[in-house]
Protein backbone atom coordinates (compact mmCIF):
# COMPACT_ATOMS: atom_id res chain seq x y z
CA UNK A 1 0.00 0.00 0.00
CA UNK A 2 1.37 3.68 -0.98
CA UNK A 3 1.00 6.48 1.28
CA UNK A 4 1.40 10.03 0.14
CA UNK A 5 3.62 11.65 2.65
CA UNK A 6 4.58 15.08 3.80
CA UNK A 7 7.43 16.22 5.69
CA UNK A 8 7.48 19.09 7.50
CA UNK A 9 9.54 21.33 9.30
CA UNK A 10 7.84 24.17 10.70
CA UNK A 11 4.83 24.55 13.05
CA UNK A 12 3.50 23.37 16.05
CA UNK A 13 2.60 19.76 16.26
CA UNK A 14 -0.70 19.05 18.49
CA UNK A 15 0.50 17.60 21.63
CA UNK A 16 -2.34 14.97 21.29
CA UNK A 17 -0.91 13.41 17.98
CA UNK A 18 2.41 13.56 19.48
CA UNK A 19 1.18 11.13 22.47
CA UNK A 20 -0.72 9.15 20.15
CA UNK A 21 2.87 8.58 18.25
CA UNK A 22 4.67 7.68 21.33
CA UNK A 23 2.08 5.70 23.17
CA UNK A 24 1.86 3.42 19.54
CA UNK A 25 5.83 2.52 19.80
CA UNK A 26 5.58 1.86 23.71
CA UNK A 27 7.27 4.97 24.75
CA UNK A 28 7.63 6.33 28.23
CA UNK A 29 7.42 9.69 26.90
CA UNK A 30 3.94 9.41 26.25
CA UNK A 31 3.46 9.49 29.74
CA UNK A 32 4.15 13.43 29.94
CA UNK A 33 2.57 15.10 27.56
CA UNK A 34 3.30 18.62 28.80
CA UNK A 35 7.03 17.72 29.26
CA UNK A 36 7.14 15.80 26.59
CA UNK A 37 5.71 19.45 24.01
CA UNK A 38 7.81 21.45 26.01
CA UNK A 39 10.99 19.33 25.04
CA UNK A 40 9.78 19.20 21.05
CA UNK A 41 9.23 23.03 21.59
CA UNK A 42 12.83 23.79 22.73
CA UNK A 43 14.32 21.49 19.90
CA UNK A 44 16.68 22.97 17.61
CA UNK A 45 14.84 21.06 15.22
CA UNK A 46 11.64 18.65 14.46
CA UNK A 47 10.47 16.99 11.53
CA UNK A 48 7.08 15.35 11.22
CA UNK A 49 6.18 13.08 8.78
CA UNK A 50 2.21 13.18 8.09
CA UNK A 51 -0.43 10.86 6.19
CA UNK A 52 -3.47 13.15 5.85
CA UNK A 53 -4.03 14.60 9.50
CA UNK A 54 -2.40 11.35 11.17
CA UNK A 55 1.71 11.90 12.31
CA UNK A 56 3.07 9.00 10.75
CA UNK A 57 6.47 10.10 12.02
CA UNK A 58 8.40 12.47 13.88
CA UNK A 59 12.45 13.18 14.63
CA UNK A 60 13.78 15.83 16.77
CA UNK A 61 17.69 17.29 17.53
CA UNK A 62 19.34 18.97 20.32
CA UNK A 63 21.87 21.17 19.38
CA UNK A 64 24.72 23.92 20.19
CA UNK A 65 23.62 25.16 16.67
CA UNK A 66 27.41 24.97 15.70
CA UNK A 67 29.23 21.73 16.53
CA UNK A 68 27.67 19.45 17.67
CA UNK A 69 23.65 17.92 17.85
CA UNK A 70 22.08 15.43 18.98
CA UNK A 71 19.36 13.03 17.63
CA UNK A 72 17.24 11.88 20.90
CA UNK A 73 14.02 10.80 19.14
CA UNK A 74 13.19 9.25 15.52
CA UNK A 75 9.50 7.51 15.63
CA UNK A 76 7.72 5.86 13.25
CA UNK A 77 4.00 4.96 13.95
CA UNK A 78 3.80 0.94 13.59
CA UNK A 79 1.56 1.43 10.80
CA UNK A 80 4.33 3.56 8.58
CA UNK A 81 7.43 1.24 10.03
CA UNK A 82 9.61 -0.34 6.76
CA UNK A 83 8.35 2.84 4.05
CA UNK A 84 11.22 4.95 4.03
CA UNK A 85 9.94 7.43 6.60
CA UNK A 86 12.14 7.16 9.55
CA UNK A 87 15.09 7.03 6.61
CA UNK A 88 13.69 9.92 4.87
CA UNK A 89 13.48 11.97 8.48
CA UNK A 90 16.79 11.47 9.13
CA UNK A 91 18.13 12.10 5.76
CA UNK A 92 17.05 15.35 5.92
CA UNK A 93 18.23 15.69 9.47
CA UNK A 94 21.72 15.04 8.52
CA UNK A 95 21.64 17.40 5.78
CA UNK A 96 20.67 20.52 7.63
CA UNK A 97 23.39 19.45 9.96
CA UNK A 98 26.00 18.20 7.62
CA UNK A 99 28.91 20.42 8.55
CA UNK A 100 28.55 19.64 12.07
CA UNK A 101 31.80 18.18 13.88
CA UNK A 102 29.40 15.69 15.67
CA UNK A 103 26.27 13.70 15.37
CA UNK A 104 25.62 12.11 18.16
CA UNK A 105 22.68 8.96 19.05
CA UNK A 106 22.03 6.47 21.16
CA UNK A 107 20.15 3.39 19.74
CA UNK A 108 18.65 0.48 21.12
CA UNK A 109 20.04 -2.89 19.97
CA UNK A 110 17.16 -3.42 17.27
CA UNK A 111 17.84 -0.13 15.78
CA UNK A 112 21.63 -0.06 14.89
CA UNK A 113 21.49 -1.69 12.10
CA UNK A 114 18.82 1.13 10.33
CA UNK A 115 20.88 3.87 11.89
CA UNK A 116 24.34 2.37 10.41
CA UNK A 117 22.34 2.14 7.09
CA UNK A 118 21.30 6.08 7.75
CA UNK A 119 25.70 6.28 8.02
CA UNK A 120 25.84 6.36 11.62
CA UNK A 121 28.91 3.93 13.15
CA UNK A 122 29.92 3.20 16.44
CA UNK A 123 31.80 5.50 18.58
CA UNK A 124 35.01 3.33 19.00
CA UNK A 125 35.73 2.57 22.60
CA UNK A 126 33.06 5.88 23.39
CA UNK A 127 29.90 3.84 25.82
CA UNK A 128 26.90 5.76 26.37
CA UNK A 129 26.15 6.26 29.90
CA UNK A 130 22.81 7.45 30.93
CA UNK A 131 20.35 8.15 34.24
CA UNK A 132 16.53 7.29 33.21
CA UNK A 133 13.63 7.40 34.39
CA UNK A 134 11.54 5.35 31.76
CA UNK A 135 11.15 1.34 31.98
CA UNK A 136 10.92 0.91 28.14
CA UNK A 137 14.50 1.14 26.94
CA UNK A 138 16.87 -2.22 28.02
Amino acid sequence: MEFDIRYESEGKVPIDKVVDLYASLGWSSAQKPQELEAALQHSHSVITAWHGERLAGLGNAISDGHLVVYYPHLLVHPDYQRRGIGSEIMRRMRERYKDFHQQILVADPKSIAFFEECGFKSAGECRPLWIYEGDDHG
